[in-house]
């Protein structure tokens, strides 16, 4: 691990900035996370990479040109992935006491927020830049975190990018005093600075004489760049998921070769010793297409065979496979929710899914938490409202049945066809009725 010390104890910048990122992409956490990405594009490395090997009579392996190589990839690792963050983020983030912080965070917070938790999961972290107005994601791909060695704390990081492997390498330094950018040399690789640090907040001055003019930079009391851990394992979900996935795959697609390879039906002709490769060839194309040879019967025979490729025994692994993959991943499958199931069997079907949930919700409340003192504002807590299914009928007979003792916001926030976002305007609504109906009372007392 390349450090913050090893990073401050190098002399020459430009240099650090190169050494941390060659040591972060040849650290085991970088190889992971670029994995990752190919699961979740669904292109699968292992049943990519697979090819189908034979043994020589010397014992060597070499490729079997001739053998069906259909690669079936599944979708499992994005899907899963996906429900799990949808499931606690999908309706968003509110606030318990204060609505009006969500402003200052900027308009897109909830979507950069579901990003932002979901690189953190299939990565194992990722970090939110806050710049000016708003969160920008950095993933662990292209940002290389250095980490204080005393306490663990995030003191630096470089985010680096390129648009081609031929063209230069930008990097920028991000510094709890500002920000500073760097560029390959194309010739040896070497960085050298194209921009001197800046601070991260610019205050200016605008005039019709002079235009805008910077008169101060200001910084923020600590680094602007916050870490977000996909759980409490701190690694990426694809640990652990990775064999289970690359088992079903290759079953499937070694079942579909199968297939491919075997004939629908062969024939053994007996006593046709003297027959040449030509004579069997047109004797079988005759049998493909006309369904119809003739053949001496008394001195040969023709046997007809079908091969019938193993099915059962690959299906129930398969069917095993796959529920153990949600079993460990702790997702909801959907399957196993029977149709017209109560809410308590459906409360059960997604208990693996809310544990899941929880341990990422931790994540997330301690992201906004460290990122609301970063800007000052006074502590909030977040509120979540998880994206899931369920009786509505019986759920709706319910809130209502208890309608008589709880608030109109209260019963609102319990139906289960009604949105976060909806409840205000509900709200909003029903008080320019009531207002609306009030002031009609009163020019008809008037009137009168």
């Amino acid at each position: 691990m390349y450090t913050y010390q090893d990073f401050v104890g190098e002399k020459s910048i430009p240099k650090a900035v190169s050494m941390a990122i060659n040591a972060h992409r040849s650290s085991y956490d970088y190889k992971i996370a670029k994995e990752a990405d190919l699961y979740d594009r669904q292109k699968n490395k292992t049943i990519f990479e697979y090819v189908h090997m034979v043994f020589s009579l010397t014992g060597q392996a070499i490729e079997d040109f001739t053998a069906s190589n259909n690669r079936i990839a599944s979708n499992f690792f994005r899907r899963l992935n996906t429900q799990r963050v949808t499931y606690l983020l999908g309706n968003g983030i509110n606030f318990a006491e204060n609505e009006g912080i969500k402003d200052q965070l900027g308009e897109s917070f909830d979507t950069k927020m579901k990003n932002l938790a979901y690189y953190a999961l299939i990565h194992g972290v990722a970090f939110g830049f806050w710049n000016v107005n708003g969160i920008h994601l950095f993933k662990l791909t292209e940002f290389v975190p250095l980490w204080d060695e005393e306490t663990g704390a995030l003191r630096a990081g470089i985010r680096f990018w390129r648009i081609d492997e031929h063209k230069p390498l930008f990097a920028v330094l991000y510094e709890e005093d500002g920000y500073t950018k760097y560029k390959s040399n194309l010739a040896n690789g070497d960085f050298e600075e194209i921009q001197p640090k800046r601070a991260y907040q610019l205050r200016v001055r605008e005039s019709e004489a002079d235009g805008t003019e910077v008169i101060g930079e200001d910084n923020y009391g600590s680094l602007p760049i916050i870490p977000m851990w996909g759980s409490q394992l701190k690694q990426s979900t694809l640990v652990g998921m990775k064999t289970s996935i690359d088992s079903f795959d290759l079953i499937r697609s070694g079942f579909a070769n199968d297939l491919a390879e075997c004939a629908q039906i062969y024939w053994i002709v007996g006593n046709a010793g003297g027959m040449t490769d030509a004579e069997l060839g047109q004797f079988r194309d005759r049998l493909k297409l006309a369904h119809i040879a003739t053949a001496d019967t008394e001195n040969s025979s023709i046997t007809p065979y079908t091969i019938e490729v193993p099915f059962e025994a690959r299906e129930a692994y398969l069917k095993e496979i796959r529920s153990g993959i949600y079993e460990d991943f702790g997702a909801l499958d959907v399957h196993a929710v029977a149709a017209g199931a109560t809410n308590d069997h459906i409360d059960a079907a997604y208990q693996p899914l809310d544990e899941q949930a929880d341990d990422l919700e931790y994540q997330v409340l301690e992201f906004i938490d460290q990122l609301l003192v970063l800007l000052g504002i006074d502590p909030d807590t977040a509120v979540f409202k998880r994206n899931r299914i369920s009786n509505q009928t019986e759920q709706t007979a319910m809130v209502l049945s208890a309608a008589e003792y709880l608030d109109e916001e209260t019963v609102l926030k319990k139906l289960p066809f009604i949105t976060v976002d909806e409840v205000q305007d509900i709200l909003d609504k029903s008080v320019r009725e009531q207002e609306g109906r009030f002031e009609d009372e009163e020019a008809g007392d008037v009137i009168g």
